[in-house]
């Protein structure tokens, strides 16, 4: 086997880059959906009053 192949091929870090990206893309997830569930009941009573406006603003002919 060609020893400057063989170089290269252990040099290569492309592999390396590509799993730090996906932990990140990861770390980013969980972070997400751990503050989407600390809000969801604040945002669900929002999302509430809003709908129950808007059901109060129609008028039933």
């Amino acid at each position: 086997m060609n020893i400057n192949l063989m170089n290269k091929f252990l040099n290569d870090d492309s592999g390396a880059t590509a799993i730090e990206y996906g932990l990140i893309a990861a770390l980013v997830s969980v972070a997400a959906i751990a503050a989407l569930t600390a809000m969801g009941g604040s945002l669900d009573a929002m999302f509430t009053a809003v709908s129950t406006a808007l059901n109060g603003a129609v008028a039933t002919p």
